[in-house]
C-alpha cells in the first residue's frame, strides 16, 4: 500500500475502471433489488430481472477486461521496480501478494465512490422502463443487498484475478499463459461459428432469432481478441509502410505486439459487438414496421436491452482505450527524448505515434467487422431473405469513426503532451 500513497497516479486508470465498473454492474442489479419488492406485477419483475441478469453479464466480462487492461499496463510499466524488489529478497509470491493486495485496495475505494451514482443510474434506468411501458408507474425503486453484494464482489474479483495474471506472466509463466490462451482462443471460435450457424433453425418470426447470431459474433469477436497479438504479427510481415516515420511504426509495434493486445482486444470487440447488435436490431425494427405489428413487450425489452449493451460497450471501450493508450504513450518520455536527440523533429514522432494508431486501428475494425458479419448476414438471410442489409454500412461507418476518433485521438494527444518536455530532460528523467 506504500506504493500507491508514494505515487497514487498510476493507479488512476484502474480505479476509473474499477469505478465504473462497479456502477454499471450496481446499476443493473439494483433491478434485481426492484423486482424483488412486495407488489410488483410478474410483467414489471420479468423485465427488471431480464435487464439485471442481461446486461449485468456483459458487464462482468468487460470489468475484468478494463481493469485487466489497465493493470497489465501498470504491471509492465513497474518492471524496474519489481526486479529491484526480486534482487532485494522479495520472493515471486511476494510480489504477487503485493500487486493483487494494491489492486484490491484500489477496486474497493471505486467500488464505494460508485455507490452514490449507481443510485441515480438506477432509478433513471427504472424510469427509462417506466416511460416505455415495460414497468409499472407504481413501482418504486430499491438498492439493496443484491446490487452492493455483486457490484463490491464482482469488482473485487476481476481486480484480483486480473492483477494475479497481469504480475503471473511479468514475473514467470508466460508461455503456459500463451498456451491457455490459444486453447481459449480456438474453443470460442469454434463456439461461435457453431451459435451463428444455427440461426438458420429458427423461423424468420421466432421471437429468440436475434439471440444466436448475436452470441456467436461475440465468441468470434472473443476469439479474435485473443488472437490480438499473433494477428498485430501477420498484420505487421505484410504492411506495405514506407518512409521513415512508416518503417519506425513498424518496428515500434512489432516490438510492442503483446503490451498493445488489449488496446487492440478493446477494438475487435467494440466493431463487432457495436456493428453486429446496432445492425440486428435496425434491421429488426423495420422488418416489425413493414409488417405493421405491434412491437410485444419482450420485443421492446430486447430492443432497450440493445442499446443499453452497446451504450455500456461504448463507454467501457472508450474508458480502456484512453487509459491504455495514455499509460502506453506516456511511458514512452524516454523513447520520444531519444529520438529528438537522434535528429527526429516532433512533427515526425507524432507521425510515427499517428501510423501506429492507425495501423491498430485498421486492424482491429477489420477483424471486428469480419465477426459482426458472421452474425449480421445468417440473421438477416433468416428474417428478411437479403444477405446484407442497407442499415450495416451506415452502423459500420459510425463505428468506425468512434474508434478512429479515440484511438488516434488519445494516442496523437497524449504524445502532443509528452512531446513538450525538453528532449534532454526527458532521457534524463525516465533514465
Amino acid at each position: 500500500m506504500r506504493s500507491i500513497r508514494q505515487r497514487p497516479g498510476r493507479f488512476l486508470a484502474t480505479l476509473l475502471s474499477a469505478f465504473l465498473g462497479a456502477v454499471i454492474i450496481m446499476t443493473f442489479n439494483s433491478m434485481h433489488d426492484t423486482a424483488g419488492q412486495p407488489g410488483v406485477d410478474s410483467v414489471s419483475s420479468e423485465t427488471l430481472s431480464t435487464a439485471a441478469g442481461v446486461v449485468g453479464g456483459y458487464g462482468t466480462l468487460l470489468v475484468f477486461f478494463a481493469v485487466a487492461s489497465t493493470l497489465t499496463v501498470n504491471v509492465r510499466q513497474r518492471a524496474a521496480e519489481m526486479e529491484l524488489l526480486r534482487c532485494s529478497g522479495a520472493t515471486p509470491a511476494q510480489i504477487k501478494r503485493m500487486v493483487v493486495g494494491e489492486a484490491v485496495a484500489v477496486a474497493l475505494v471505486g467500488t464505494a465512490l460508485a455507490i452514490g451514482p449507481a443510485v441515480l443510474g438506477g432509478r433513471a434506468l427504472l424510469g427509462v422502463f417506466q416511460d416505455s411501458g415495460q414497468v409499472a408507474r407504481s413501482v418504486d425503486h430499491s438498492f439493496g443487498p443484491v446490487a452492493l453484494q455483486t457490484g463490491a464482489g464482482i469488482t473485487l474479483l476481476a481486480a484480483a484475478g486480473a492483477a494475479f495474471l497481469a504480475v503471473r506472466r511479468a514475473t514467470g509463466g508466460g508461455r503456459r499463459r500463451g498456451r491457455a490462451r490459444t486453447v481459449l482462443a480456438y474453443a470460442a471460435l469454434v463456439a461461435g461459428a457453431v451459435s451463428v450457424t444455427s440461426t438458420f433453425v429458427f423461423s424468420a418470426t421466432d421471437a429468440a432469432l436475434m439471440a444466436p447470431p448475436a452470441y456467436g459474433a461475440i465468441l468470434l469477436s472473443v476469439g479474435c481478441a485473443l488472437k490480438a497479438p499473433r494477428l498485430l504479427a501477420g498484420v505487421l510481415d505484410r504492411l506495405p509502410l514506407g518512409g521513415a516515420s512508416g518503417w519506425l511504426a513498424v518496428r515500434n509495434l512489432r516490438e510492442r505486439a503483446g503490451q498493445l493486445a488489449g488496446i487492440l482486444m478493446s477494438l475487435i470487440l467494440f466493431t463487432a459487438v457495436a456493428t453486429a447488435t446496432l445492425t440486428m436490431q435496425a434491421v429488426e425494427s423495420d422488418a416489425v414496421a413493414a409488417s405493421g405489428a405491434v412491437k410485444s413487450v419482450d420485443a421492446k425489452n430486447l430492443e432497450t436491452l440493445n442499446f443499453t449493451v452497446v451504450g455500456i460497450i461504448v463507454v467501457f471501450v472508450c474508458v480502456m482505450l484512453v487509459n491504455s493508450l495514455y499509460a502506453a504513450t506516456t511511458y514512452r518520455e524516454r523513447e520520444f527524448g531519444q529520438q529528438r536527440l537522434a535528429g527526429a523533429s516532433p512533427g515526425q514522432v507524432l507521425g510515427v505515434v499517428g501510423a501506429e494508431g492507425l495501423v491498430l486501428t485498421v486492424t482491429g475494425v477489420c477483424c471486428g467487422t469480419l465477426a459482426a458479419l458472421a452474425g449480421i448476414v445468417p440473421f438477416t438471410v433468416v428474417r428478411t431473405d437479403a444477405v446484407l442489409p442497407e442499415q450495416a454500412f451506415g452502423v459500420w461507418l459510425a463505428v468506425v469513426a468512434v474508434a478512429a476518433a479515440v484511438t488516434l485521438g488519445t494516442g496523437l494527444a497524449t504524445a502532443r503532451r509528452v512531446l513538450r518536455t525538453p528532449a534532454v530532460r526527458a532521457v534524463a528523467s525516465a533514465a
